[in-house]
């Protein structure tokens, strides 16, 4: 679908991004107090620009633009410069929390969400070559990505992306997967 921009976070996005969050996360029902490491979307700048890795927001600038639009959900995700209906960053492997993976040269996806009333609208796909673009340009390589295995579009997207599943792990009650791009330029 057209009319998604893929910008920079601004501070004015804040309480929109922690909406599509918490919306994202109950699809699948997950709690977001039981993710380690809950709290970067607190504060934004320093989680991930300060920190060396960047967050991405997608952009719908009518709200009309978006399937069910009347959907009382996107009230509460509206910011500046319109409706926010996808979200993701990265952080360097290296400078990522302390309980992942880490593999030198690379760049670990965080938070890839879509507002569940948008999703299936080719949301996730700009997204995500929005994040690669920057990935890329920055100089990393591979590109991870982990995900809870409840999480079952996300197990399937990942594939559908090219990326490779590498492994399996369990961190508390999630069984979670880990998917890997090679960029090889």
């Amino acid at each position: 679908m057209s009319g998604l921009v893929c910008r920079s976070y601004d501070p004015r996005d804040a309480s929109a991004i922690r909406r599509v969050d918490e919306l994202s996360l109950a699809e699948t029902e997950t709690n977001p107090d039981d993710i380690p490491d809950n709290d970067d979307l607190a504060d934004v700048q320093a989680s991930y620009p300060d920190a060396g890795g960047e967050f991405v927001v997608g952009v719908v600038e009518d709200r009309e633009m978006l399937p069910g639009a009347d959907d009382r959900s996107f009230e509460d995700v509206g910011t500046h410069d319109g409706y926010v209906v996808a979200i993701g960053g990265y952080l360097p492997s290296e400078t990522g929390y302390a309980d992942e993976r880490s593999v030198a040269g690379g760049a670990e996806l965080h938070r890839m969400r879509v507002h569940p009333a948008a999703q299936r609208q080719g949301f996730a796909r700009k997204l995500l070559a929005d994040l690669e673009s920057r990935i890329v340009a920055a100089g990393y390589d591979p590109i991870l990505a982990t995900t809870a295995r409840r999480q079952r579009k996300a197990v399937a997207f990942y594939p559908s992306a090219g990326y490779a599943q590498v492994g399996e792990s369990t961190m508390g009650e999630y069984d979670l997967v880990h998917f890997e791009k090679r960029i090889e330029s």
